[in-house]
């Protein structure tokens, strides 16, 4: 379990003593990492009446070109400032530049979030 809660420590670096046990709403969750690959989904309740769908893995893309937008397939992940490590593991995260049919894309949804892959066409 992730808590975002108040830290341990200090800013010096002494420990803080808790003043109350975890909350619900200070829980938080490990990241969905979203691969290349059959595409799988999972739903996740999220705070007040509402869901998320998380994919965990897609191999399409919504590729905006020149304004029009077109479903093409996920071959690769490129390229992934978040973490270089993501790059041999085919994670797909917001920023990442991938391989599509139509060619080369640079990912603006967040797949973990919204468990759709948007992108747009690098020049």
């Amino acid at each position: 379990m992730q808590d975002q809660g108040r830290s341990t420590r200090k800013r010096t670096g002494g420990r803080l003593k808790p003043f109350n046990n975890r909350r619900k709403h200070e829980l938080g969750r490990h990241p969905t990492e979203t691969q290349v690959g059959e595409p799988r989904f999972r739903t996740v309740d999220v705070r007040g009446n509402g869901e998320k769908t998380r994919a965990l893995a897609t191999n399409v893309a919504s590729v905006n070109i020149d304004g029009e937008t077109v479903a093409a397939e996920i071959s690769d992940v490129l390229e992934n400032d978040a973490n270089p490590n993501y790059v041999r593991r085919n994670i797909i995260t917001k920023g990442a530049v991938i391989d599509t049919s139509e060619g080369e894309a640079r990912v603006t949804s967040r797949p973990g979030q919204t468990g759709q892959v948007s992108a747009v066409l690098l020049e």
